[in-house]
């Protein structure tokens, strides 16, 4: 008899994941370059679980919209990462805050990396 294959997504143990400190920034300045216009949400799309990638897709259309409606050109985004700072709640879980400073304003980033199907995955991001 065949063992049984389990298809859902499988946690993985954080020892098994890298560091998710380049993730983390990578993920926060594609985020912001999204809400700016320049990049599409889609390109990031590998690194949301579904949730968190429905709710990125609703933010950028409401930024195109808000951009359309001030008759603002989506320009390429100027910012520097000043802070990354995140904890491991729970075995392949990370919650991080990341700082960053663009031309207009320092905004902050949280997110929710876990580990999936052995790599991080972001099951929640909100950008303040």
């Amino acid at each position: 008899m065949r063992p049984l294959v389990d298809f859902a997504p499988q946690h993985t143990p954080t020892s098994d994941l890298p560091d998710p400190t380049a993730l983390l920034q990578s993920l926060t300045r594609g985020v912001l370059e999204v809400l700016a216009g320049v990049r599409e949400v889609d390109q990031l799309a590998r690194w949301f679980t579904e949730d968190a990638y429905r709710s990125m897709l609703t933010r950028a259309n409401l930024a195109a919209r808000a951009r359309s409606a001030r008759g603002v050109v989506p320009q390429r985004l100027t910012c520097s990462i000043l802070s990354t700072r995140w904890s491991a709640p729970a075995d392949g879980v990370v919650e991080a805050a990341v700082i960053v400073a663009t031309p207009a304003r320092a905004r902050a980033v949280a997110i929710r990396l876990e580990g999936i199907d052995r790599r991080w995955r972001a099951t929640t991001l909100a950008v303040l």
